[in-house]
């Protein structure tokens, strides 16, 4: 199974530490743009002595807001305004509910009064003008240019001003956006930004990865603490394929005591990639320590136990883990079997691997596993089939997965009873197939000697002129490099063997010269030598 696949199953839901930078990181998340991150910080910390608790129910407010719950949001702007009536950003996101409520006479008055709490702000100025382009940025394009004008006499270098243009462009001209993102972080108060890095990161990374994580390197640099810039580089890393990366800064990030449970979790399965199998079962441990039903975790430890080469502890970890309700995947019936069949229990491992066929029988490359595990139970017929089944499906299917179903009939011809119609039909089977493969490597030493096998066993294990010929080629072949009397000797001792024996009856001269080849390969065999002798 692919990683990300993998480690996308491995994704449960959100839950949340203690706080570090508080209220703080919530506004981050917030500000770029994700509101289930920032909610859960900002109900966890709302009551910690460094929370402005009217900016939270703002913040809560325009979450319930894009939520479209309408009715929950005004009821935190107006609690906003309760906690604290000269805070005009709650002013704001009742404005925004009238423009929803198409009452935009009502909402040009909670932005003017929100305007005159916080005189100069260039930050508020540029919310109101946010939130005319969220509601229709077409109709309310000349009330956004008037809020982005009184933003900028107020604060001509305020990054926020540059994030809303930025936003505003994302959607038509990446490199435009991208630009004013970049003029976000560079300006003097940018790191109290780190949205822009964020946002600049997002735009630019399907066009140059690379830019993407310099600018949320140099985000962390300015903010070593915040939780957002942590996890924001430790996702590029991993959406990048540098997944050592993403190891190595994920587990920076979850010692944050804002970081959140699911990223544990993918800490896990980047551990396991990149092979920490004790470390990746040690976390999975501590998180299923402290949520005992954590579907992907018992998957973890299963699979961890697995790839430690410990069956008998894997099948324990797979009980407790198909035990629990969760979607299961082909990849966990496989591994389940795998053990099995690693502690010889051949059948019952052929059996977690019928139920991954089952869960996507469409998928070619499953085929091609349960033949191996079939082969592995001695159900040769079954493995046959199996392989023929992922050639037919794969399109793309290469010359050693054929030269493998040639193998697998093989094996099939060679335990059926001779005579049978079994035999002959896996025997023209294995045949035709090697005869595909040697078409198109006809002096692989390999080839070569799986043909003569399969050919032998379709002739009821008698040789023929043809047999003899095929081994003939092989001892040509083999005799070309002298490294191949050690390196290749149990392919010399397979063809001389049956070259002298077919010729004792019609040529014992050619038999005696095989024979005595096969007394050099092979000198400790003393029955051989006495053999050879008694020939002489």
């Amino acid at each position: 199974m692919k990683l990300k696949t993998l480690l996308a199953f491995m994704l449960g839901a959100v839950a949340i530490t203690g706080s570090a930078q508080g209220f703080k990181d919530a506004v981050e998340y917030y500000r770029a743009d994700q509101p289930d991150e920032a909610e859960i910080i900002i109900n966890r910390t709302i009551n910690e002595a460094g929370t402005d608790k009217s900016m939270a129910n703002f913040y809560l407010g325009q979450i319930a807001f894009h939520r479209q719950n309408y009715a929950n949001a005004k009821s935190f702007f107006e609690k906003g305004i309760t906690l604290n009536a000269d805070n005009g950003y709650n002013y704001v996101g009742l404005g925004e509910v009238a423009l929803q409520q198409g009452d935009k006479s009502a909402a040009d008055d909670f932005f003017k009064q929100a305007a005159k709490l916080n005189k100069k702000d260039a930050v508020l100025l540029t919310e109101i003008a946010r939130a005319f382009y969220n509601a229709d940025a077409a109709k309310y394009a000349k009330d956004i240019q008037k809020y982005l004008k009184d933003a900028r006499k107020a604060d001509k270098d305020c990054p926020a001003i540059f994030i809303l243009e930025a936003d505003m462009l994302a959607p038509v001209n990446v490199g435009d956006a991208a630009g004013y993102y970049e003029m976000a972080m560079s300006a003097a108060d940018g790191v109290k930004y780190p949205e822009a890095f964020v946002k600049y990161a997002r735009t630019y990374f399907p066009v140059n990865p690379n830019y993407a994580i310099d600018g949320l390197k140099k985000l962390l640099e300015l903010q070593p603490n915040s939780a957002l810039a942590q996890r924001e580089l430790a996702e590029k890393y991993y959406d990048n394929d540098q997944l050592t990366m993403a190891a190595e800064q994920y587990g920076k990030y979850i010692q944050n005591p804002n970081h959140f449970k699911r990223d544990e979790q993918r800490y896990v399965g980047l551990l396991y990639f990149g092979k920490k199998y004790d470390e990746s079962n040690a976390l999975a441990a501590k998180i299923l320590s402290e949520d005992p039903d954590n579907f992907y975790m018992k998957r973890m430890r299963m699979l961890n136990y697995a790839a430690l080469e410990q069956p008998e502890k894997a099948i324990e970890e797979g009980d407790k883990f198909f035990q629990t309700t969760g979607e299961f995947v082909p990849n966990d019936y496989t591994t389940y079997g795998d053990m099995y069949i690693a502690l010889g229990q051949d059948s019952i491992g052929v059996l977690q691997y019928e139920k991954a066929l089952t869960l996507a029988p469409e998928k070619a490359s499953l085929y091609k596993d349960i033949s191996q595990a079939y082969t592995a139970a001695k159900m040769y017929g079954k493995a046959a089939e199996a392989q023929q089944k992922f050639i037919d499906m794969d399109p793309e299917h290469t010359t050693n997965d054929v030269m493998i179903l040639a193998r697998r009939y093989q094996n099939a011809a060679a335990t059926s009873a001779p005579d049978s119609p079994e035999h002959a039909d896996f025997s023209q089977k294995a045949i035709k197939a090697i005869e595909e493969v040697y078409s198109k490597v006809p002096d692989n030493l390999q080839v070569l000697t799986t043909r003569s096998r399969i050919y032998l066993i379709a002739n009821n294990n008698e040789m023929n002129d043809d047999i003899e010929q095929q081994l003939v080629k092989i001892v040509e072949i083999l005799d070309a490099d002298p490294e191949n009397v050690t390196a290749r000797k149990q392919d010399y001792i397979f063809a001389l063997n049956l070259l002298g024996r077919y010729n004792l009856s019609k040529d014992r001269e050619k038999a005696k010269a095989y024979y005595t080849k096969f007394l050099e390969i092979n000198p400790e065999n003393e029955q051989l030598r006495t053999f050879v002798e008694n020939l002489k």
